[in-house]
């Protein structure tokens, strides 16, 4: 602020150098206080004239040039003359003129004020409505820039007291001017008299308290509450992710509008005065960007529930969006606390996203292994964890970032040690919820009785997993090794299935005896008979329980049922063409099926019910 005074004297005649001061003082002229007496009282004359006035001195600019004029030469004279204070003659006109000088700085102040009220309710961003439309027209701009365009500003329900709603605004390319260009030259006339006389913080205290008011009213229009961490704690999931919406628009406006139109009209009005700007700006700024910081903050220490993943997931990518806004705007020694507020309250963000991953790992172990899914259908764990990294992933770039600069080594991730070639630390983590999954998928398949019921469970779900990871960023970030890995599981559970399920019938329609198939001479038609009944007996057991089980993907269920066909449809017919050698004509009475009812009854394999289906999304 010093420096601000000392460059107003710089712009007055040279009475008042530092060289002229130095000589009146050092020839000690009884003239002197003589001279300052007289000067005072003309000052004192045409100062207190205006300092009385009931009226606006600006409502006439002939009196403004006056008042100012005699402002300039009181506060040259202070300075002229400061020096000898020490005197007791001069101490008292000194004094004198000091209480001169701060009358007249509360009359600037006042008329600072009252320039800046009345040019704010004549100058509005949001002037009447007309048709629910704001007129473009209406909305200053610099001279220079006339040909941006602000979007229209619409009124939802077209009453005259109804809150207006801002629509989409895509192009943030704009600075506006929120008073006349007149008006800012007189508040700067008016500011360069208030640091050169002292008042320089109450100048910045005055304009700041206007235009504070101005931008917490264009929050409110923009839909954004004021609301306290603790107030944000206790809202309804669902009306955070509402004032979510709302909180990105009111930023992106804020820090690309509204803030840097208020750092131009602070560096216009207190031109040439760095300290008193940079004052100003953060008094005006600080409540509105305390305001977003604050509400963002509360997002980041909130509840780490899984679902809050991808609205977190906004508001980090909003706000790492405007740090650079933010160090452009908020970097002097006023403002810099608010710059590193915002990107610890950022870096904070990345903490809550990393959280909700170990929750969702949480999430995964603590799921019970109780009942099991009727048919062995997909479990709804399986849905939920894929279908849910599949979004995520969607925000691969953000995460990627998020566990880059916070990844866990590798040795927090059991298992994985050995398997994981070096990868990002987001595919370190996608394989060890993969992982996770797994690992309770296969406890969870040991609660079915039946093995063979077991391998149709994973098959199940490894196919569902599968499915959801390829083609999708999650398969790029598991990579192609993880995908063929994970198919050849699937084949291996299949293998599973059909020898735990299928092997003891295909046993019984093996023939004992030589090379060529005869059934030897220990085997009779007794023997032959007795085979047949077993066969069909364990053959119609296993289809009208495996009718009820559930393969939700139709290849897989093909894939199935065709494997079946290549084993027990030659055994069967093999088994029944030896039958009729050996009884001959009465052999039919004997045979239930024939090959191709066989093959009927394995098409109604899998078709499951609506209680064990599931959904394949």
């Amino acid at each position: 602020m010093a420096d601000d005074i000392l460059q107003i004297f710089s712009n007055f005649d040279g009475r008042f150098s530092k060289e002229n001061l130095a000589d009146k003082v050092a020839d000690g002229d009884p003239r002197a206080c003589a001279a300052l007496d007289h000067s005072l009282k003309s000052l004192d004359r045409r100062i207190s004239q205006f300092v009385s006035s009931d009226r606006p001195i600006w409502a006439d600019s002939a009196d403004a040039v006056a008042f100012l004029d005699a402002v300039d030469e009181l506060v040259a004279a202070v300075a002229e003359w400061s020096q000898l204070s020490t005197d007791k003659a001069f101490g008292a006109c000194l004094a004198r003129a000091e209480d001169m000088l701060q009358h007249a700085m509360f009359r600037l102040e006042d008329e600072f004020r009252s320039l800046m009220e009345r040019a704010g309710e004549s100058f509005e961003l949001t002037p009447p409505y007309r048709n629910g439309v704001e007129s473009v027209e209406n909305i200053p701009f610099d001279s220079d820039e006339e040909e941006n365009e602000l979007e229209a500003v619409v009124n939802d329900g077209g009453e005259e007291d109804q809150i207006p709603v801002a629509l989409p605004l895509t192009d943030y390319d704009i600075v506006i001017d929120a008073l006349p260009a007149g008006t800012i030259n007189d508040l700067h006339e008016i500011a360069r008299r208030m640091v050169a006389g002292g008042f320089g913080k109450e100048c910045s205290h005055v304009y700041s308290s206007c235009r504070r008011e101005f931008l917490e009213e264009s929050l409110s229009r923009l839909g954004l509450q004021k609301l306290s961490i603790e107030e944000v704690h206790k809202m309804p999931w669902q009306d955070i992710e509402d004032e979510i919406e709302r909180w990105i628009k009111a930023s992106n406006v804020s820090l690309k509008i509204l803030f840097p139109s208020e750092r131009r009209l602070c560096d216009r009005v207190f031109f040439g005065f760095s300290a008193a700007a940079d004052l100003s700006f953060m008094e005006v700024c600080r409540g509105s960007a305390i305001q977003l910081l604050n509400f963002a903050d509360a997002v980041a220490i909130g509840s780490r529930s899984p679902e809050r993943l991808f609205r977190i997931l906004d508001v980090f990518e909003t706000l790492r969006d405007l740090i650079p806004e933010f160090e452009a705007l908020f970097s002097d020694q006023y403002s810099v606390s608010l710059r590193n507020e915002a990107f610890t309250i950022w870096k904070r963000l990345g903490e809550a996203i990393r959280g909700i991953f170990m929750e969702l790992e949480n999430l995964i172990r603590r799921d019970p292994a109780k009942v099991g899914v009727p048919g062995g259908g997909l479990h709804p764990i399986t849905r939920y964890v894929m279908n849910y990294l599949r979004a995520a992933c969607r925000s691969r770039q953000t995460l990627e970032q998020v566990f880059e600069d916070y990844g866990h080594p590798l040795k927090d991730y059991p298992k994985l040690d050995d398997r994981v070639a070096p990868n990002s630390s987001l595919s370190v983590q996608m394989d060890w919820i993969m992982e996770l999954l797994e690992s309770n998928l296969e406890a969870k398949s040991k609660v079915y009785n039946d093995p063979a019921l077991s391998y149709v469970f994973l098959m199940n779900n490894g196919r569902y997993i599968v499915q959801k990871a390829k083609d999708s960023e999650l398969g790029a970030l598991l990579g192609d090794d993880w995908i063929r890995k994970h198919t050849a599981k699937v084949r291996q559970y299949h293998v599973h299935y059909q020898r735990s399920s299928w092997n003891k019938v295909l046993g019984i329609l093996k023939l004992d005896g030589s090379s060529n198939g005869s059934m030897g001479p220990n085997g009779t038609a007794k023997t032959i008979k007795e085979k047949l009944k077993m066969f069909n007996t364990q053959f119609e057991n296993l289809c009208r329980v495996q009718s009820s089980w559930f393969v939700f993907d139709e290849q897989l269920r093909e894939e199935i049922r065709i494997a079946l066909e290549k084993i027990l449809l030659p055994a069967y017919g093999g088994f029944i063409g030896k039958f009729h050698t050996e009884l001959g004509k009465n052999a039919d009475k004997y045979v239930k099926y024939g090959v191709e009812e066989i093959e009927v009854k394995l098409n109604d394999l899998f078709q499951g019910n609506s209680g064990s289906t599931g959904s394949r999304k």
